[in-house]
């Protein structure tokens, strides 16, 4: 059944066909169903979501109301199991239903059609009745008239018979006109009524079909409704799924909160306990520490306290070694007075012998330095390879004995450095030497520089071969232990070590026994692990621990451990023991059961013994065997050892006074196991301290000479001079050497010294003094003996004894001053136990003789400024025992500034003292000052003296300052802002400068309303010597003049004055806005934005309202006031109106528009880089193909000789030229439309990075009004009116391009004639990186623009096309907007157009007559168009004779029977042949603007005729018709013709039959009658005055044709001219002859001969003859009458 209904419903559709395809062309066909198929698709969606939200939801719900679901769900099965329509049935459906209305839509228009044509039919058979009863009546009343013969009635009666009769023919006529109407309309009508009547049964169909649809569309809305209540019920039950589940979280989140606060109170209980341990032990720490620390601190200040009273103490030394000094300068001038003498006596050159005298000193000077130089380098490389040595020699003792044995026969690495840095010493002595010896030229030089140079070579050499020997000793006290036998009397001779291990324990024996091992014990191949696809890689058996240690063992004692061995694998694994090294194998023993099967992680253990036979290290391993490999497990077996360390290297007893006893312990710390004996003494060749003593200057040393070959000891100052000058040893006076001792001490200068930093200022300020020039005075050294130095350090009662095991021993050291000056002692712990090297630790003091000293001996202001007050307090300090009277005095020079209070006190015994000191600078202070003030640093180093009275003693200590100004300096100090409008602000910036190397905050206070000042409102910090710059913003609030000061006030008070002025200005006009922010703008985009421009001055009363003026001076003028904008050139800105006046009280509107580009200059400068970038290329590819040709090898070594070359030409230039610079195009010769320019500005646009540009844009005010004789000559404008607009122009890359027309985004229609249509395609593409849905704005729908299909999605990269269309209504110029808008950018287009009416100017007017011709034959004429627009017209010829209504006007009534008045046929007489009588040349083209066309007519009749006429149009663009030409033209069959006259025939051809012409030798042979007869007309007019003849006129003429050739003139002549004459008639000429192609007119005149009667016309016939080669004779009929003027008129 299904298949015969489809098969019947796809017979009814092909039956529909036809029909459809009638209806086809119809508009709107598919509109209703698209609309319902939308529908219906939207619907089936709504469906479909439905269904999968119900779906969902039921998952979501899973299996509640069971029942109710079920029962939902069944009845919704049965309603989706009707079958639903389909899609195409319902388009047949609605195509149907649509085509059967229209059917019956026609059906009623015809038959109101028909209706209406009854009604009109019937109206005229009733006007026919009436007519002919009229008719009737008037007949009737004829014949009564004619039997009563009135002749006056009779001719009324006649002219109504005649119109009524006329009347009569017309309607019927039109009956017949109306009748074959209906008729037709009858039969459409009836072919309708067929068409419905075989539709009927498709509207039966269609009943059914409407009634199935609303069946459906009420099914589905059940549906729809089952659906929601299936949708409810889940939704339902998904809410109370929902709920309980938050229920359940909720309690779990409680209970799980209630655990955690649980744990969280048990564990805060811990943490307390443990928190109160920790803060105890932390408490306990931080005291020890800040005990330590407040030791420390004590004693650097005595260190540095006994240092700044021994530096006062050297200063009068230092001062007489100054007079001492002056006294040998004025000795030297003695000298040079006595030697300018005795080289005057001998008659020399004084000047030149002084010069050379000074320069010679001059040299000796410079020879110091450089060996001053020469000693500070060779001490810094002395330290450093003594550090070295030291930090090498801790590293051997850390490293175990192993190693150590390994390492003994290498020698180390810094051996060689410490030699390579002594040769280089040498080089540089010998190098530097030998510079200044040949400067000087001075043999003595020369040798004290080979001297020296000797000396470094000897220490060099002497240093190596100590630290070989050293080297060599250790080595050699290592081999001497040797190895005792197990059973005595076994060994007879003692072994060395070394043999007895190359004997027993041979490498190459070891190696073959371990491979014999292992091939008795390998019974198997190892087996990869692999599990889960990873093999097992590293360890498989991890021991615990990982190494047997046997530590401290006993020989003869038996040690056991036991170790775990555990499973690492992945899987089951087994292990056995293989053995163990072969030299262990006599004191080890292992006891291993195998377990078997280990699974992974098991463990199993294993017990080792071992039996100490000999007091040795030994090494070696215990080695098993695994299913998957080998492994072992270290062993180690060490004796016992002594390690001794002292806890500190160096002891500082710091500064006491002389007299004091100071003692101090040192620890030794025995960490081994082993004990030993120590003795404690002093080092070797120092059985007593050392110190320095001398007369002068305590820096110099007395250095007793202990032995030949230990090197002189020297105490200075302080430990670090002490070191410095064991270092100085080296230097190149070189009498002594330097021994180990040295690098110790330094060691423990490093290490643990506790004053480092007072130690390294004391070492630094000896260093100063020993190579300060003026201290050179070594002959004054003093030496002492030893008997008599005291002994001021020295042990304490233990000086030897025992030290255990894991024990310490206290020492102690005793330090007594007695001579002041800096005390040193070296002592050196020896043991009894051979391994033990000797430990040295050394002990420094400092003795002083002043009991007075000040902690802080440098008092530091740090910045200080001037004019303000500045404290601090100065503790003074005393070491005696009886009070001391103190006095403060300060330098003169700083008596203004500084004071100390009080002037002089006492001190107490063993107490401190306060001194108040007050620094006050002034400005005069760098005058005052002196040399205590440095005036480019600005530092103020200020000496104070403490004297103390009673012992005549000073102790000096330092004021330091760094004073500055406080100043600001503000640049300029004035601002004249000039004149400023009440509508803007006026800016100026000032620079303030910090003056001060301080920072300082500064603020400007006070400022009037307004003054602003920015940024940060004139508040700020300027830094040291910071200038900010201020923008001073002005706006006047009122026409005035304005003067006023803004203050700056910095943090201290200070006030710095800014004077500034202005004149306010009130303009006549002023702007809405002032400042005009565009949004972001593509490039090629337009933003707009609106502005007005109000006139408000409406009144000249001041009193009531301020009035525009400029400052105090004049009211401007009410009236209209000017303006105009000025737009900066290469502003992409548009102001619109930029010109224009507001009235008072009036505002104008301005558009300012805004729409960036990219510059022409700039795609210029691009086109040609990309040029040059492509000419680059291609030269380098044609380079390589040549290359490739040529060869490699030949192109390497041509282009190397010509790189040297260029290199050599340019001078060692490596710069090559570009390709593109010699043919490097012109900017300014690229075209835009060129490809480069082109590809240049897409380039450009796609790499965009955005611009901000801003504008300021002035607005010129003018007041008064425009004469017209005057112009502008009235306009009053004052430059201080000026208005400013500023505007910000953000541009951005846009994001959408046009990529037609090479990217313009100017559509350009051009000149389109008006009511025509023209289309242009635009494509756009989108060049971001998301996909856009695009917008257009609304074009004027009154307009000529209209937009065709527009895109609406566009994807990234994608391009669209989309059209508009331009169709103008009238000549004028178009111009649109159309914005494409997108989610960030919008991208306008400019649309413009010109509408142009086309013009031309035809050289026929109205009538081209081409004459007579002989039939068959043709003739041609021209005639001219000129395209007078300035559009390019296209054009097309028509005749009405080639129309497509011919045919339809054949049907007409024949136009002589209307009257000429209401003819309207053009077509005259056609050729019998079928063929066009006119034709036209060209038919169709183009006509540029401008520009002209010739046409070429040609007539062509085949038949005799007078009437040949056709009408031609010149159509333009096929719709609009130009000019419109009557073409004319006679046929004859003779080559003469008379033309002329009134016609006399119709001028419509007969259908009558034409007869044949006779032959040409029978015209010639006899005269035959006129077959023509012309009528001429002629009207007198008589009037009042002279009347002037009646005058018309004929036209003979010969026509030369080529059917009769020419043999002789035709000769014309008119007879019976005295009957004509004799009427009044005059013809001229009357004959005369004619040439071929010649014609002649015969003028025709006529004046009333005096007896005419005017009523009567005269009617007179004349035969006018043509003989030639054919005579022919035309008979010429004269009628002439007199009509009076008014009848003329009329």
């Amino acid at each position: 059944m299904e298949d015969e209904i489809g098969h019947s419903e796809e017979e009814e559709q092909k039956s529909l066909l036809p029909f459809l395809e009638e209806n086809e062309d119809k508009g709107g066909q598919f509109s209703n169903v698209e609309e319902h198929w939308e529908e219906y698709k939207l619907e089936e969606e709504l469906a479909g979501a439905g269904v999968m939200g119900n779906k969902d939801a039921s998952e979501g719900a899973g299996g509640r109301s069971d029942s109710t679901m079920a029962s939902l769900e069944h009845d919704l099965g049965n309603i989706n199991n009707i079958q639903a329509m389909k899609y195409t049935d319902r388009i047949c459906i609605l195509t149907l239903q649509r085509n059967l209305k229209e059917l019956n839509d026609i059906a009623k228009e015809k038959e109101l059609v028909v209706q209406k044509a009854r009604d009109k039919l019937s109206t005229c058979q009733a006007r026919i009745k009436m007519l002919a009863k009229q008719l009737d009546c008037v007949d009737t009343e004829i014949e009564k008239e004619e039997e009563a013969g009135n002749v006056a009635a009779l001719s009324c009666l006649q002219a109504t018979h005649r119109r009524l009769c006329t009347e009569l023919e017309k309607e019927k006529d039109f009956e017949l006109k109306i009748a074959l109407t209906l008729k037709d309309n009858r039969l459409e009508m009836w072919q309708t009524q067929t068409e419905q009547g075989k539709y009927e049964i498709l509207h039966e169909q269609l009943k059914k079909a409407e009634e199935e649809l609303e069946m459906q569309y009420q099914e589905r809305a059940e549906v729809r409704i089952w659906k929601e209540k299936i949708a409810a019920l889940q939704a339902e039950e998904n809410r109370r799924a929902r709920e309980k589940k938050e229920e359940e979280a909720l309690k779990e989140y409680e209970e799980r909160h209630k655990k955690i606060l649980e744990d969280a109170q048990r564990n805060h209980k811990k943490a307390v306990c443990f928190l109160r341990k920790s803060m105890a032990r932390i408490h306990e720490k931080n005291a020890k520490e800040e005990v330590k620390t407040q030791e420390h601190m004590e004693r650097r200040i005595q260190a540095v306290l006994s240092l700044k009273t021994s530096i006062t103490s050297n200063r009068e030394k230092l001062q007489a070694v100054q007079v001492w000094n002056k006294a040998m300068a004025f000795e030297a001038k003695k000298q040079e007075m006595k030697m300018r003498e005795a080289i005057l006596a001998e008659g020399g050159n004084v000047a030149k012998e002084i010069f050379l005298h000074k320069r010679l000193l001059e040299h000796e000077k410079e020879k110091q330095a450089a060996r001053e130089l020469q000693k500070s380098r060779k001490i810094e490389i002395v330290s450093r390879i003594l550090q070295e040595k030291a930090s090498i020699d801790k590293q051997k003792k850390s490293q175990s004995c192993t190693k150590a044995i390994k390492g003994r026969g290498k020698p180390g690495g810094s051996l060689l450095w410490r030699m390579k840095t002594w040769q280089y010493i040498e080089k540089t002595c010998k190098r530097s030497v030998g510079v200044i010896a040949q400067s000087q030229c001075s043999p003595s030089a020369g040798s004290s520089a080979g001297e020296r140079t000797a000396s470094v070579g000897e220490i060099s050499e002497q240093i190596a071969h100590d630290v070989l020997c050293e080297s060599s000793e250790e080595e050699k006290e290592g081999d001497e232990t040797l190895i005792k036998p197990e059973f005595p009397g076994l060994w007879n001779q003692e072994c060395d070590r070394h043999k007895v291990s190359k004997e027993a324990m041979d490498a190459k024996v070891k190696k073959d026994s371990f491979e014999k091992k292992m091939e008795e014990y390998q019974t198997g191949i190892f087996h990869k692990q692999i599990v889960s696809g990873h093999e097992r890689k590293g360890c498989l058996f991890y021991s615990k621990p990982s190494c047997i240690h046997f530590k401290d063992f006993d020989v003869g004692q038996i040690y056991k451990k036991k170790i775990v061995l555990i499973n690492a694998s992945y899987s089951v694994n087994f292990c056995r023991l293989v053995g163990i090294s072969e030299w262990l194998k006599d004191f080890i023993s292992v006891q291993f059961v195998p377990p078997g099967k280990m699974p992974a992680g098991m463990s199993c253990e294993i017990l080792v013994t071992f039996k100490p036979m000999i007091n040795e290290n030994l090494e070696g391993e215990v080695m098993f065997m695994a299913q998957t490999g080998s492994f072992s497990v270290p062993l180690k077996c060490t004796v016992k050892r002594c390690i001794l360390a002292l806890d500190k290297e160096l002891i500082d007893f710091g500064s006491h006074v002389v007299g004091e006893t100071i003692s101090r312990t040192i620890n030794l710390t025995n960490s081994g196991a082993l004990g030993t004996r120590f003795r404690v003494q002093t080092s070797v060749g120092d059985s007593s301290t050392h110190r320095a003593t001398a007369k002068s200057s305590p820096g110099r040393m007395v250095t007793p000479r202990l032995s030949d070959r230990a090197p002189e000891k020297k105490v200075s100052d302080s430990p670090v001079t002490s070191v410095v000058e064991k270092k100085e040893q080296i230097c190149p006076d070189h009498r002594e050497e330097v021994t180990c001792c040295v690098a110790q001490v330094e060691q423990q200068r490093m290490e643990t010294s506790p004053s480092g930093s007072s130690t390294e200022q004391l070492g630094q300020d000896v260093l100063n003094s020993r190579t300060d020039p003026d201290t050179d005075n070594a002959h004054h050294l003093v030496e002492l003996s030893p008997e008599e130095t005291p002994v001021e350090m020295m042990l304490g009662k233990v000086t030897e004894g025992e030290i255990g095991p894991f024990s310490s021993v206290k020492l102690q050291v005793i330090f007594v001053p007695a001579i002041p000056g800096d005390v040193q002692a070296e002592f050196v712990i020896m043991f009894d136990n051979s391994d033990c090297k000797p430990l040295c630790f050394s002990a420094i003091g400092v003795s002083t003789d002043v009991p007075v000293w000040v902690p802080n001996p440098n008092v530091d202001f740090k910045i200080c400024t001037y004019d303000r007050l500045y404290q601090d307090c100065i503790a003074i300090r005393s070491r005696a025992k009886t009070t001391l009277r103190l006095k403060f005095e300060v330098c003169k020079e700083l008596s203004k500034h500084m004071e100390l209070l009080p002037k002089a006190g006492y001190i107490q015994a063993q107490s401190s003292f306060s001194l108040q000191l007050k620094f006050l600078p002034r400005p005069s202070l760098p005058e005052d000052a002196g040399s205590y003030f440095d005036e480019e640093t600005r530092v103020l180093e200020v000496p104070v003296t403490i004297l103390i009275v009673d012992k005549a003693k000073k102790v000096n200590f330092t004021v330091h300052a760094i004073v500055t100004t406080s100043d600001l300096e503000i640049s300029p100090t004035q601002i004249n802002f000039g004149y400023c409008t009440v509508h803007e602000a006026v800016q100026a910036n000032v620079t303030v400068t910090n003056k001060s190397i301080l920072p300082q905050e500064f603020g400007f206070v006070g400022l009037p309303e307004f003054v602003e000042i920015q940024p940060n409102d004139g508040l700020g910090i300027l830094l040291p010597l910071e200038s900010l710059t201020l923008d001073i913003i002005f706006k006047a609030s009122k026409a005035q003049e304005y003067s006023f000061e803004l203050t700056c006030k910095s943090e201290i008070n200070r006030q710095f004055k800014l004077s500034c002025k202005a004149v306010g200005v009130h303009p006549p006009l002023e702007l809405s806005h002032s400042l005009v922010r565009f949004a972001a703008t593509a490039l090629n985009g337009v933003s707009t934005a609106t502005l007005y421009v109000m006139n408000s001055h409406v009144s000249a009363n001041r009193s009531t309202h301020a009035v525009p003026r400029t400052g105090r001076g004049e009211p401007a003028p009410l009236g209209p006031t000017w303006f105009e904008f000025r737009v900066p050139e290469d502003c992409p800105v548009t102001i619109t109106p930029s010109v224009g006046v507001v009235f008072p009280g009036k505002k104008s509107l301005i558009q300012v528009s805004f729409s960036p580009t990219l510059s022409d200059q700039l795609i210029r400068e691009e086109a040609v880089r990309r040029l040059c970038r492509a000419a680059a290329t291609g030269a380098e590819i044609q380079k390589r193909k040549k290359d490739e040709k040529e060869g490699k090898k030949c192109s390497i070594s041509i282009t190397k000789q010509q790189s040297s070359r260029q290199l050599v030409g340019d001078g060692g230039s490596t710069h090559l030229p570009s390709p593109c610079s010699s043919e490097q195009p012109n900017p300014k010769e690229l075209k835009p439309d060129s490809d480069a320019y082109m590809a240049a500005q897409a380039s450009l646009l796609r790499n965009f990075r955005g611009r901000f540009d801003r504008y300021i844009v002035p607005c010129f005010v003018a007041s008064g009004s425009i004469d017209g004789k005057k112009g502008s000559e009235n306009l009053s404008c004052s430059p201080y009116n000026t208005l400013y607009v500023e505007l910000h122009c953000p541009a951005v890359a846009p994001s959408l391009v046009v990529t037609s027309d090479n990217g313009e985004n100017t559509v350009s229609f051009g000149d389109v004639a008006v009511g025509h249509r023209m289309m242009k395609r635009i494509t756009v593409q989108n060049i971001s990186s998301e996909k856009m849905e695009l917008g257009f704005s609304v074009l004027n729908p009154n307009g000529p623009f209209l937009l065709v299909r527009p895109v609406g999605m566009i994807e990234p990269g994608e391009n669209e096309t989309f059209s508009i269309s331009f169709c103008p209504s009238e000549s004028k110029w178009f111009f649109e907007k159309l914005d494409i808008q997108t989610a960030k950018t919008n991208l306008t287009l400019r649309i413009t157009g010109h509408g142009v009416t086309p013009s031309t100017v035809c050289s026929v007017e109205e009538v081209l007559d081409l004459g007579y011709v002989v039939a068959r034959e043709k003739v041609t004429s021209t005639f001219k168009i000129q395209n007078t627009s300035t559009l390019t017209l296209r054009y097309s010829i028509q005749l009405d004779s080639l129309s497509s209504t011919r045919d339809k006007d054949w049907q007409r009534l024949p136009s002589f029977i209307t009257s000429p008045l209401q003819r309207t046929e053009f077509v005259g007489t056609q050729n019998y042949s079928g063929l066009s009588v006119f034709s036209i040349f060209p038919t169709e083209g183009e006509i540029v603007a401008g520009k002209s066309q010739d046409f070429t007519v040609t007539f062509s009749p085949d038949h005799e005729s007078l009437y040949y006429s056709d009408r031609l149009k010149v159509v333009l663009f096929g719709k609009d018709t130009a000019h419109t030409i009557l073409l004319r033209g006679a046929g004859t069959a003779r080559p003469v013709y008379v033309a002329g006259g009134a016609p006399l025939d119709v001028p419509v051809e007969s259908l009558a039959g034409t007869f044949p012409r006779p032959s040409l030798e029978a015209l010639e042979g006899e005269l035959q009658e006129p077959v023509k007869s012309i009528l001429l007309i002629l009207e007198y007019v008589e009037g009042e005055g002279s009347a002037a003849p009646a005058v018309t006129e004929l036209e003979v003429g010969a026509i030369q044709s080529a059917q009769f050739p020419l043999k002789k003139d035709t000769e014309f002549s008119v007879g019976s001219l005295a009957l004509l004459q004799q009427k009044g008639f005059t013809l001229r000429p009357a004959k005369g002859t004619l040439q071929r192609g010649q014609a002649k007119r015969i003028g025709v005149s006529w004046v009333p001969p005096p007896d005419l009667d005017a009523k009567d016309p005269v009617l007179v016939t004349a035969l006018l003859t043509l003989k030639g080669d054919i005579k022919e004779s035309y008979r010429i009929l004269f009628m002439a009458r007199v009509v009076s003027a008014c009848a003329a008129t009329e």
